[in-house]
């Protein structure tokens, strides 16, 4: 499911971080753990994307072509290569460092991907689940674009085609409401992901009840008011908010933020 594009804050329930010390500090993690894997260009596009990411903390919807002007105008010209910065998104979904989803413009066109930054897990980082690739349409012809379109439309599976991955009493519940089978994976895929965030993601029986209460939450707000402008984010911040206060009910953690430093990013 492609999410309508829009202005930053827009996805601002999208982003797992309470402030930007806190990503700062899940940013110096990632990197103490996976920094030798990135080449020297591709850690040059990953810090100009994390500084893309300061407004919301761990959220952005840049273009790559702002992000690669950018920093050619701060290496004077001597900046990275398209090509690099999209091995340095492939490797950084790939340790799980930020999610990416594909947003469309109102026409249907495809639009700037949006970048969600991850919580570093106590245990080992999340793997990433049925990414949609955010490189398969941008060079496409808007011909080609359409085409697909038609396609996906002609194909659309309902919630009898989803993935045995997904709980059955999560399937019922959220196909009353969003029939296709790709719109409730994805529903189930943000739980998973953000539960990983907060070292919660081998308890699935956790995740269910989390996860229904939150959707159910997300239609109790709509039914009764209506003001729900992105309703996907708005399901990803009660999460958010609910596995929050779970890790800290479980684990009692006080972090002095201010002390912390994401040193490791910028020594390259």
């Amino acid at each position: 499911m492609n999410l309508r594009s829009g202005k930053i804050e827009t996805f601002a329930e999208f982003s797992q971080f309470e402030c930007l010390n806190e990503f700062n500090h899940h940013m110096e993690q990632w990197m103490a753990k996976y920094k030798n894997d990135f080449t020297k260009g591709e850690r040059i596009g990953l810090k100009r994307l994390v500084r893309y990411s300061a407004k919301i903390p761990g959220v952005s919807n840049a273009k790559i072509g702002t992000i690669l002007k950018a920093i050619h105008e701060e290496y004077n010209d001597n900046g990275i290569s398209r090509s690099t910065f999209k091995r340095m998104i492939s490797k950084a979904k790939e340790f799980g460092i930020f999610t990416v989803y594909e947003t469309e413009r109102k026409n249907g066109w495809q639009s700037s991907n949006l970048y969600v930054f991850n919580r570093f897990p106590l245990n080992e980082p999340p793997k990433q689940m049925n990414q949609p690739n955010e490189t398969s349409n941008l060079f496409k012809t808007e011909k080609d674009q359409k085409n697909n379109k038609r396609k996906e439309e002609a194909f659309e599976l309902d919630h009898t085609f989803v993935s045995n991955r997904v709980p059955e009493p999560f399937v019922e519940l959220v196909h009353y409401f969003y029939s296709e089978a790709k719109t409730i994976e994805e529903y189930w895929h943000m739980a998973k992901i953000i539960a990983h965030g907060f070292d919660f993601g081998y308890e699935e029986d956790l995740i269910l009840e989390v996860a229904i209460d939150s959707f159910r939450q997300l239609i109790r707000k709509i039914k009764l008011t209506g003001d729900v402008k992105n309703p996907i984010a708005y399901y990803y911040g009660i999460m958010k908010n609910k596995f929050f206060d779970l890790y800290e009910q479980i684990y009692c953690v006080e972090v002095d933020y201010s002390t912390l430093l994401y040193s490791a990013l910028y020594n390259t």
